[in-house]
């Protein structure tokens, strides 16, 4: 495969995989109705650099690791489900928290006082995901011209593959929080929030458990 048509195939390939739903639309989503655009597109920074990270892995061969070792999987997967679950149990505890304030006289809460680090969040997120681990691992050798470039070479051009799929990933969690921005004044409501938080966490929680079953 020559260059050109390598980064036309990689392109549509990251456009799918973007467009798909998954936990990271999910944590953006949340993010930008709940905390506000800005937050939201803080989050999807953090994944875009886990993205970028797990892209340059993959290129250089170590993303491989995650393919060929049941025991290195294994791991990822657990770790990564608990923190999932981690964070989903915390969204249904802030949901509980609000409809459990919504009559009382409104006050500074810890959680106002002290916001989460959004984009640690993200790149944690995605780099505890054994997924988007194994997609890298599977589908970035396939598009590295190999009979075009040296070992450093391909890494390089692996790392531009990920800024490629980074592009589109900005792009779509820049729609997500834009929309989420114009329906801010609905999205601020209490029991909006609460239902948000609780459905969110919800799915977070549905994912980490069927991470933990997958085998």
């Amino acid at each position: 495969m020559d260059p050109i048509t390598a980064i036309l195939s990689f392109s549509v390939a990251a456009l799918l995989v973007t467009l798909t739903p998954g936990l990271d639309t999910a944590l953006v989503l949340r993010t930008a109705m709940v905390e506000g655009p800005r937050r939201g597109m803080i989050a999807g920074a953090g994944i875009t650099l886990g993205v970028f990270i797990w892209g340059i892995a993959a290129a250089a061969g170590a993303g491989s690791l995650a393919a060929i070792s049941p025991l290195a999987y294994q791991a990822l997967r657990i770790a990564g489900a608990l923190y999932v679950l981690w964070l989903g149990g915390q969204m249904l505890w802030s949901a509980a928290q609000i409809w459990r304030q919504q009559s009382a006289p409104p006050k500074v809460s810890a959680e106002a006082v002290r916001q989460p680090n959004w984009f640690l969040r993200g790149l944690t997120t995605n780099l505890l995901n054994p997924k988007a681990g194994l997609f890298y691992a599977g589908l970035m050798p396939q598009f590295l011209p190999r009979d075009h470039f040296g070992p450093a070479g391909l890494i390089a051009f692996g790392a531009g593959l990920a800024l490629i799929h980074c592009v589109f990933g900005l792009i779509f969690f820049g729609l997500i929080a834009s929309a989420a921005g114009r329906a801010s004044a609905f999205l601020a409501r209490p029991g909006v929030r609460a239902s948000i938080e609780g459905a969110t966490g919800l799915v977070l929680c549905l994912a980490a458990a069927a991470l933990l079953l997958t085998h």
